[in-house]
């Protein structure tokens, strides 16, 4: 963090490239006194462990689950009420249809890969085949090919790692792995088909069901800029939440804002996710919402309700 003179404050950024944050990539949305010098970081996941272990950046976007973790390993970052990628996952779960296709209560016993046990889409993949078919987490064989962003946490015993080398979607189909969970990087090979039938109307029911958006990516600060630059953290959240509503971002076909802003549209989502963790074994203790935004609320007061 540098000052740039008198009045303005210069402050290293990263977000991933939407079409509700370009605005502020391209300076079209700006406030008084406040530069966003955005890096590059592809894949955007690349920055989540330099943020979460050594604070590298002044604002990040931050996968969900990372944050969480980051935040029960008392790491000084803050969380705010704002979400900036998200999807419905039913679709993230596939099989190679060469060697046969599976379906949710096939999966007990079955090898799935997944880049990380820790990696959010992992987690709701995880919490809808143990709530929707009960089909719990252990009684699935883990692949993953990388650890957590956050080095104190340790995979649970069923989980395995990839020889170095090995890739995700080549074991796939060779058939070293039944199943894969991917997100933005899924195949686009009429091989692999999703292991949930007719996944969009399967999400639409679950989210009918649940209410909840599953929210992947949400935006953190330093807790030195809370402390020492309060209005630099309410205007970030003010130039989110204004490009936020300038782009409205749909599920394709549905008309559910994917984009919860504010503690009362974020909040069911966030339960969520902690009662997944928990039953999934990712925290470290039991975290309540009321205090991972409390110190966002703290300088966000009413422009976060």
């Amino acid at each position: 963090m540098a000052a740039l003179g008198m009045a303005d404050l210069s402050l290293r950024a990263v977000l991933g490239d939407y079409r509700h944050t370009t605005p502020l990539k391209t300076g079209a949305l700006a406030a008084p006194g406040l530069a966003l010098q955005f890096e590059t970081v592809e894949p955007i996941h690349r920055a989540f462990a330099p943020m979460a272990r050594r604070q590298a950046y002044d604002m990040s976007e931050m996968a969900i689950v990372t944050a969480l973790q980051a935040f029960a390993y008392d790491k000084p970052i803050v969380l705010l009420p704002i979400t900036v990628a998200s999807r419905f996952q039913q679709k993230c779960l596939i099989c190679n249809s060469e060697r046969g296709v599976l379906r949710p209560e096939d999966m007990p016993g079955k090898r799935v890969g997944v880049r990380a046990y820790t990696q959010t889409t992992g987690l709701w993949v995880r919490a809808i085949l143990a709530g929707d078919y009960e089909v719990p987490s252990e009684s699935i064989a883990w692949t993953t090919f990388e650890g957590a962003h956050l080095e104190e946490y340790a995979d649970p015993p069923f989980v395995h790692r990839a020889a170095e080398g090995q890739k995700l979607v080549a074991m796939l189909r060779d058939g070293e792995l039944d199943a894969a969970i991917l997100g933005n990087d899924l195949p686009d090979d009429p091989r692999y088909v999703s292991v949930i039938p007719e996944p969009e109307t399967a999400a639409r029911a679950w989210y009918e069901r649940h209410k909840v958006i599953p929210i992947n990516h949400v935006v953190v600060v330093t807790r030195d800029l809370v402390a020492h630059h309060p209005q630099a953290v309410r205007d970030i959240y003010t130039l989110l939440r204004q490009a936020r509503a300038a782009v409205r971002v749909e599920s394709p076909g549905q008309g559910i804002d994917m984009l919860p802003a504010g503690m009362a549209a974020i909040g069911p989502s966030i339960e969520y996710v902690l009662r997944a963790c928990d039953e999934q074994g990712l925290l470290p203790r039991r975290l309540e919402v009321a205090e991972l935004f409390a110190e966002a609320l703290s300088v966000l007061g009413e422009l976060a309700v």
